[in-house]
């Protein structure tokens, strides 16, 4: 039982549910989600089931090859982890992150050929930045941003034709996980006040893109629902890191930063789809939250 509750710790099952938010935010953009009869008769479901778990495999990959990659490290600043603690093998590690990414991969595949391209480039990026860019002040936290941005693609995937005109906006999710990143590296020894006002600067122009779009479709009501409880949830830990960057604060800006991914899906669903939709990815937050009580988001 110990080792499942590793092998569980060591996917971040917290963070897996915001990845299925991207998703499900991505193919509310496409607004199939608008015509319900449609949805159902036409096998969107089946379709939609599929890229939720593709992307939770490919996510739960790439975060089992972070504690792969990073096994010698965390020997000296994580060692309660489940690989430098002798709990689980680097190689059983290895091999559990590449089924993961296997599997990732053949279920978006069967739901189409631009899906499955999606899903090779999501588990690529996640391993360059694993084993190769990590470490780059700028290009680590670019490389993080380009899974997450190809994530919410995955999504709008299922409507192949749609993906041309909505490409743009995977620059929202890219600059957001940008921020993140570059925010986590001061977790454990602290970070410096000029990143986190760098951050603070990015956060507010991926709200005010949300908001531009929520403005000219008409939602900017409903987007805002979802918009501000992000803005607040993703804002108030920056500050409190701001006055004090320590470790533990910038910690908690990092957990309610990933956290909080799933209202701003939220939001993209209200401006591009229905509230209920919105509402219904808004309801994921409360168990990505239980989640990460019971395992690490970072």
């Amino acid at each position: 039982m110990s080792k499942t509750i590793s092998y569980l710790r060591m996917m971040r099952p917290a963070n897996i549910v915001t990845s299925v938010a991207d998703v499900l935010a991505g193919i509310a953009i496409t607004g199939i989600f608008a015509d319900s009869g449609a949805f159902m008769m036409q096998g969107y479901l089946s379709t939609t089931l599929l890229l939720c778990f593709s992307t939770a495999c490919l996510y739960g990959g790439g975060i089992v090859f972070n504690d792969v990659f990073d096994a010698e490290l965390d020997k000296i600043e994580r060692p309660e982890r489940a690989i430098p603690s002798g709990i689980i093998s680097k190689a059983s590690a290895a091999t559990l992150g590449s089924v993961l990414l296997i599997t990732g991969i053949a279920a978006a595949v069967v739901c189409g050929s631009l899906s499955g391209m999606l899903a090779v480039g999501i588990a690529f990026f996640a391993l360059l930045y694993n084993r190769i860019s990590k470490h780059h002040p700028f290009f680590g936290p670019l490389n993080m941003g380009l899974c997450r941005g190809l994530n919410l693609l995955l999504g709008i995937s299922i409507l192949p034709d749609v993906l041309q005109h909505w490409y743009m906006l995977a620059v929202v999710p890219i600059i957001y996980i940008f921020c993140i990143t570059m925010i986590s590296r001061g977790e454990v020894h602290g970070g410096s006040k000029g990143n986190l006002y760098i951050a603070s600067g990015l956060y507010g122009i991926v709200a005010g893109i949300i908001a531009y779009f929520g403005y000219r479709n008409g939602t900017l009501l409903l987007t805002s629902v979802f918009l501000i409880p992000f803005i607040w949830m993703i804002f108030r830990p920056l500050l409190k890191a701001i006055q004090q960057p320590v470790g533990k604060n910038i910690g908690a800006a990092v957990k309610a930063g990933v956290i909080s991914l799933i209202l701003m899906d939220a939001a993209w669903a209200a401006t591009f789809s229905t509230f209920f939709v919105a509402l219904l990815i808004a309801c994921l937050l409360p168990l990505s939250m239980w989640l990460a009580k019971i395992f690490a988001v970072t």
